[in-house]
């Protein structure tokens, strides 16, 4: 039997405050190709990949231009790239992870971020010298809510199922989480509502990344040492 543990994060409203600015940044992507689309529904969206998140804001794919989608995806990440420099980690984000690791969890991310906009979003939790790999969008056929994403950050940590705890903010997550037999467990600093958290099958709901990490011999990462 494994003694190896895993403590997988999602990135974007987990460990990075990053989810209003996605919203922004779709919702004028979204306007200068004449879609008007309520921030609230973009950011429910928020945590899927680009093109899920078209299909969910927009309606069947099969109906739609696949070159105007690749527009949309491309002026979102070119507004959001603007941001790289300057994007904030969230309280103890860093430190979390770092605690953990000196525990003998292994730390991977699992995020539908990749390329440049991974490698900014890695520079500003700035913890890199614990983090063991990413599963990005570039490394998975599906985003989440498919298991892919956390099945691959787990097979980077080498450890099954149950000895792996899947940290995120939002609906989606959860549901990857349940989806690959691992530990859902929730933020709120991403903005979506506990209750809905809950209900898509958190085990736990912390505030955000420094909430567990001031009670961690009582929090779920406890469970499993």
């Amino acid at each position: 039997m494994t003694t190896k543990r895993a403590a997988i994060f999602d990135v974007d409203g987990t460990l990075v405050d990053t989810n209003h600015l996605h919203v922004v940044t779709w919702w004028e992507a979204l306007r200068q190709a004449g879609h008007h689309v309520p921030m609230r529904e973009i950011h429910r969206a928020v945590g899927l990949s680009g093109s899920d998140l078209l299909d969910h804001l927009l309606g069947d794919p099969d109906v739609r231009d696949p070159d105007e989608d690749e527009q949309l995806v491309a002026a979102h990440h070119a507004l959001y790239a603007t941001y790289f420099e300057r994007l904030p980690a969230l309280d103890a984000a860093g430190d979390l992870l770092r605690t953990l690791a000196g525990r003998g969890w292994r730390i991977v991310l699992a995020t539908s971020a990749s390329g440049a906009e991974l490698s900014a979003l890695r520079r500003a939790i700035g913890a890199d010298d614990v983090i063991l790999g990413a599963a990005g969008a570039d490394d998975v056929a599906d985003g989440k809510p498919a298991p892919d994403p956390v099945g691959q950050a787990r097979e980077l940590a080498g450890v099954p199922s149950e000895r792996a705890v899947f940290v995120g903010d939002t609906v989606w997550d959860m549901e990857a989480a349940l989806r690959d037999g691992v530990t859902p467990v929730a933020v709120l600093s991403g903005g979506i509502p506990r209750a809905d958290l809950e209900t898509a099958g958190a085990q736990a709901v912390y505030r955000d990344p420094a909430d567990p990490l001031g009670s961690l011999d009582s929090s779920v990462f406890a469970d499993r040492e």
